[in-house]
């Protein structure tokens, strides 16, 4: 019986790990100011045939905070890149010296700030429901052992407190992602 109740605390914290994970690559995709390769991870480049990730084509660098670079492996690729970049939709304009990608990062207005930030609460609020429907799971299977009433409960405070636990990592993180893309 105790080693069921183990199991199922446990799947629930993977579960909320899972959902701070997820939390933590799309706060990474939300750009902050800073240049970062993260910032293209989404571009797909037709690559004899197929729809190829970047970042399995080029080289992708930052060599200051405001600009990218991209080195493809096969020079007659650079067009079908810088193609794939504007098709994207990221606001970045290229520039192809014959030999790699220039990408500037262009400082982010304020407008573009809020936007920012409102996906990225956005994001914080998805974990938090993910978070919540592992709660739910939990507390659903403890009810289904066969246990006391007061275990029950006992059990259902650890799961709360799990809960809590992770909903204020969640919030931690959106504050430190707020302030960083705020900062100008």
């Amino acid at each position: 019986m105790e080693e069921e109740l183990e199991f199922i605390l446990d799947s629930a914290k993977e579960s909320m790990d899972k959902a701070i994970n997820h939390l933590e690559k799309a706060f990474l995709k939300i750009r902050a100011g800073k240049a970062s390769p993260v910032m293209l991870s989404s571009v797909m480049v037709e690559y004899y045939g197929s729809q190829t990730p970047l970042s399995q084509v080029s080289n992708i660098n930052t060599p200051d905070a405001r600009t990218i670079t991209v080195q493809a492996w096969e020079k007659d690729l650079l067009p079908e890149i810088e193609k794939a970049i504007q098709n994207a939709n990221l606001g970045f304009n290229p520039m192809n010296n014959g030999e790699q990608l220039i990408i500037s990062v262009p400082p982010l207005t304020e407008e573009r700030r809020i936007q920012l930030v409102k996906q990225a609460k956005s994001e914080s609020e998805d974990a938090k429901v993910g978070i919540r429907s592992a709660r739910q799971e939990a507390n659903k299977e403890l009810k289904k052992l066969d246990i006391s009433e007061d275990v029950l409960k006992n059990n259902e405070t650890d799961v709360q407190e799990l809960t809590d636990r992770y909903t204020k990592k969640v919030e931690q993180a959106f504050q430190s992602k707020e302030s960083e893309i705020m900062k100008v």
